[in-house]
């Protein structure tokens, strides 16, 4: 689908999906001014699951709220290519443009499932269906698709209260990647959940992923999930200080 977002260039796509250039990001806290992000450049290639690592307050969640077009740099540039003919620089977009470009383009899986307690889960994954232009049969359909792919097809018509935490996070995840989205956002997806569940479901994001044709961005602060990762980046001080490539 054609995209109208001002600020779009016209480049030859390549095969990456994400290009960050140079990203700058401080927030002011009383009389002190943090810097989130300082001076970050990375490549997302097309369909790689990178997971971004580092300690609290490195400038995870700051750098993917930046790729996801939640937030805007300072100074800096991301760049994002669907290989639609265009390139979309988010800085350059309005926030009625950034909402567009992510209900269109981004599903977000956070580390609280934020789901509705008075709707279903095929409820919960049809609201989101509902804010992309399909028709009734078809969201139907894929509710039931994602659920399925997600080991839920038999919890349909469940409440989150009827649900266990490992559940409502594949219903979380559901609700993300019923739009098919081209990037896929994730947050701290195991910190409400125990070992072997949270390892559960991180592959549960990668199957699903590779399934819906998603290019993912993972922030964990857990190291035991980094073998997932077809990539992954250490951030310290808003600053990439490592980088380790699956051989």
């Amino acid at each position: 689908m054609a995209h109208s977002f001002e600020g779009m260039i016209s480049l030859g796509s390549d095969e990456n999906i994400v290009v960050v250039q140079e990203l700058h990001k401080a927030y002011s806290l009383g009389n002190t001014v943090v810097r989130a992000l300082n001076g970050v450049s990375l490549n997302l290639k097309r369909g790689e699951f990178l997971i971004v690592m580092g300690p609290s307050g490195s400038g995870k969640s700051t750098l993917v709220n930046m790729i996801g077009g939640i937030d805007k740099p300072d100074s800096g540039l991301v760049r994002v290519d669907f290989g639609e003919n265009h390139v979309i620089r988010l800085n350059e977009l309005s926030p009625k443009e950034l909402t567009r470009f992510r209900r269109q383009n981004v599903g977000f899986v956070f580390q609280f499932y934020s789901l509705i307690p008075t709707l279903t889960a095929g409820e919960n994954v049809e609201l989101a269906a509902e804010l992309i232009d399909l028709r009734s049969s078809e969201i139907k359909e894929r509710t039931r698709e994602v659920l399925e792919a997600v080991g839920l097809g038999d919890r349909l018509d469940s409440f989150p209260s009827q649900l266990s935490g490992g559940e409502r996070q594949r219903v979380a995840l559901a609700r993300a990647l019923v739009k098919r989205p081209k990037l896929l956002i994730v947050d701290e997806p195991t910190g409400q959940l125990d070992e072997k569940t949270g390892h559960e479901m991180v592959q549960l994001i990668r199957s699903t992923s590779e399934q819906f044709g998603s290019t993912v961005v993972m922030v964990t602060h857990d190291v035991s999930l980094k073998k997932y990762g077809d990539r992954v980046i250490h951030l310290s001080s808003g600053q990439i200080i490592k980088e380790e490539n699956k051989t």
